[in-house]
């Protein structure tokens, strides 16, 4: 701003640019704002008699209006430099410093997100089913399929693996003492289990028959979430011809 627009000049400014509104205390100033469609127009006339308060709240917008509530005082302005885009302020002017807000702790820095939840995976193929435990940032704590119990070959695709495949995870899960609220382990004990299941091989139904009979009745109540991870292919590469025997 220049000595023209200090002494009943006007500024121009582009519509579509942003112009704070702030409302200070001057001593020999009166400033006025007129908006059209492409130019907002700033007059800035010097005053007779000096201004000793702030310009009525009914006068300000909601938005000033709060913060000028909440401000302290401001202090008297000697000069406005507009090339640097920031108002200055004589030496003569009080001591004044602005509120720092750093020393305030912002509300979302003590934000601690909930801790995930367990999951217990089962992945179930025409050949195998593998039941695997994870933590919530899906560390495995058990992971296990129909060979780690004893079965061989085509037995390990069978219904009858996968049911005992389950029974087996269940008690192992406590043994451990998983579903123990003062579980001392790494990750904590099982508050709350997402169940995901992929592919539709036999053990789906055997693990899913454990899961609601008597072995999870414990694991049950944990369960918040039943998902379904089957792989979909859209396109991809041809799959294998079918099988024919005979």
């Amino acid at each position: 701003m220049d000595a023209r627009a200090m002494n009943g000049g006007r500024i121009l400014v582009p519509s579509y640019s942003t112009v704070n509104c702030i409302y200070l205390r001057a001593e020999r100033l009166e400033v006025s704002i007129e908006s059209t469609s492409r130019y907002t127009t700033i007059y800035v006339h010097a005053m007779k008699r000096s201004i000793p308060h702030i310009p009525l709240l009914s006068s300000v917008c909601l938005p000033c209006r709060q913060r000028l509530a909440q401000a302290p005082a401001l202090p008297t302005l000697r000069s406005i430099t507009a090339s640097s885009g920031k108002l200055a302020e004589d030496n003569s002017s009080s001591d004044y410093t602005m509120p720092s807000l750093s020393n305030k702790q912002s509300p979302s820095l003590s934000y601690k997100p909930p801790p995930k939840p367990h999951r217990l995976c089962i992945y179930a193929t025409r050949h195998n089913c593998h039941i695997t435990l994870t933590r919530g940032n899906r560390d495995p704590l058990i992971s296990l399929s129909s060979g780690n119990i004893g079965f061989k070959k085509a037995q390990r695709g069978t219904y009858d693996a996968a049911y005992q495949l389950g029974t087996f995870v269940m008690g192992r899960i406590h043994n451990q003492g998983l579903l123990n609220p003062e579980y001392p382990g790494k990750g904590g004990p099982i508050k709350e289990l997402e169940v995901v299941l992929r592919d539709f091989g036999p053990g789906r139904e055997a693990v899913t028959k454990i899961l609601l009979g008597a072995e999870g009745k414990t694991l049950r109540s944990k369960i918040s979430k039943v998902m379904d991870s089957t792989r979909l292919k859209f396109g991809g590469t041809r799959s294998p011809k079918p099988r024919r025997l005979g």
